[in-house]
């Protein structure tokens, strides 16, 4: 990991209140901001300034947020912003690869080449919500994704990247002989094409994985060029970044084709005292009964009657294998009670933070150091920023932390490009159907 130009890559999940479970109720957050077009603008642009590579934006189903619909919040911030990443979480099992391809290629479109795309293929049940009898398995859901990606893909190369003509002289808009059906023909998908809009600025939006699991270390070796990870220990991380980047060569590709950033979820002061005062009064606000209700549902035992301050076991613990959503943040818990022995006071706390990911609590010159660590001794490519406080964490890491890193020549102090994958060092992808010769003449 001793590359001489080897660069930090940095984003900022966004949030109303911030990352901590309890940030909603504290005094300097202000929960009903959370459908406020205006916060978002504002964090993106604190983002911006800080050269952060991308805001990212997660989406649920299942989960009652009362979150903005990503496609509209992100097309939104295109209009505002000139140079930060737009990166939307959309799932594969509740929605239609036509649809998917066709969205993510106008944002593309609107934000000049900003555009990214989280792949999930849907960790928590919403088969009620879409006219299905269930929520498919594990297993299922991933393999329905694999095709469900290679189907928006060809979809993207349905149009070569010259089809669009514009011609007013010759009167030729299109160029009708560079515009392809693409035919998917499955038990799942049937899908003829071409897409209805030119293939996108980047020839496809920056593909992202946030699965963890043994199942999603795979598909994210094959399909993608940025991984959000929750690894709670450098030492896990470090496992994590080998074992995904070894599989690559499987798929033709290499390591600097896929980048790493785990989640970081900083608290942040001039002093330590301060930052574990803030820390502590986080915790004085968390709702401990809701919490053990969702860390009993997620671990497959009741845990209503055990004392706060006794430790937690392993035994009794539903199996990761049982699990038929995320199975590699069931895996994080039960691998963190194994280890630390925790109260299920702590691991509430722990947990309360960022849902798994990586916290720290103290000064930026410490978490500066912190993150040179990760970044130097192969643990990690960059970070997924998680502030437990919206807005003034992510202002104190673009102010106080982002200056630090560019002192010590890990970060940019200007854009490198005008689009996502170039800020992230990634080529544009060729188109596949132009260059394999799959040319089937349509008519528009």
């Amino acid at each position: 990991m001793s590359q001489p130009n080897r660069k930090l890559h940095l984003n900022a999940f966004l949030a109303a209140s911030g990352h901590h479970e309890a940030s909603w109720r504290h005094a300097d957050t202000h929960p009903e901001r959370g459908v406020d077009i205006q916060h978002y603008i504002e964090l993106a642009r604190i983002a911006e300034r800080g050269l952060l590579d991308s805001v990212f934006l997660a989406d649920g189903y299942w989960a009652h947020s009362g979150a903005l619909e990503p496609f509209t919040l992100l097309a939104a911030l295109a209009s505002v912003t000139k140079h930060i990443g737009l990166i939307a979480t959309v799932e594969t099992t509740y929605n239609e690869p036509f649809h998917v391809a066709r969205k993510f290629a106008s944002l593309d479109h609107i934000s000049k080449g900003r555009a990214g795309w989280n792949i999930v293929t849907g960790a928590g049940p919403a088969a009620a919500h879409f006219s299905k009898e269930q929520h498919p398995e594990h297993h299922e859901r991933y393999q329905s994704a694999e095709e469900f990606v290679e189907i928006v893909k060809r979809l993207w190369d349905s149009w070569e990247d010259d089809a669009v003509r514009n011609d007013k002289e010759s009167g030729v808009l299109y160029d009708h002989t560079k515009i392809h059906t693409i035919d998917w023909e499955s038990e799942r998908y049937s899908v003829k094409g071409p897409l209805n809009i030119a293939r996108p600025v980047q020839g496809y939006p920056v593909l992202v994985q946030a699965g963890s699991s043994e199942t999603g270390k795979e598909f994210a070796a094959r399909f993608a060029e940025v991984i959000f990870t929750a690894q709670l220990t450098i030492e896990e991380a470090q496992q994590f970044y080998r074992d995904v980047k070894a599989r690559l060569p499987k798929y033709a590709r290499t390591a600097d084709q896929l980048q790493i950033l785990p989640g970081l979820s900083p608290i942040l002061a001039d002093s330590e005292a301060e930052a574990k005062e803030l820390e502590n009064e986080l915790w004085r606000l968390i709702d401990h009964e809701g919490a053990i209700r969702r860390l009993s549902s997620r671990l497959g035992v009741d845990l209503s009657n055990h004392p706060l301050d006794a430790p937690l076991e392993v035994e009794g613990i539903q199996s990761t294998d049982e699990v038929s959503g995320m199975k590699s943040r069931h895996q994080l818990i039960v691998d963190l009670i194994d280890r630390e022995k925790p109260t299920l006071r702590q691991v509430i706390n722990k947990l309360a933070g960022a849902r798994g990911h990586f916290t720290f609590t103290g000064t930026p010159l410490q978490l500066a150091d912190t993150i040179e660590k990760w970044f130097k001794t192969g643990a990690a490519d960059g970070f997924n920023i998680m502030p437990q406080i919206y807005p003034s964490g992510l202002e104190r890491f673009v102010d106080q932390v982002i200056p630090e890193l560019q002192n010590r020549g890990l970060f940019r102090t200007a854009y490198e490009d005008s689009t996502l994958r170039g800020n992230l060092g990634l080529a544009r992808p060729a188109n596949v159907r132009t260059s394999n010769k799959l040319n089937q003449e349509v008519v528009l």
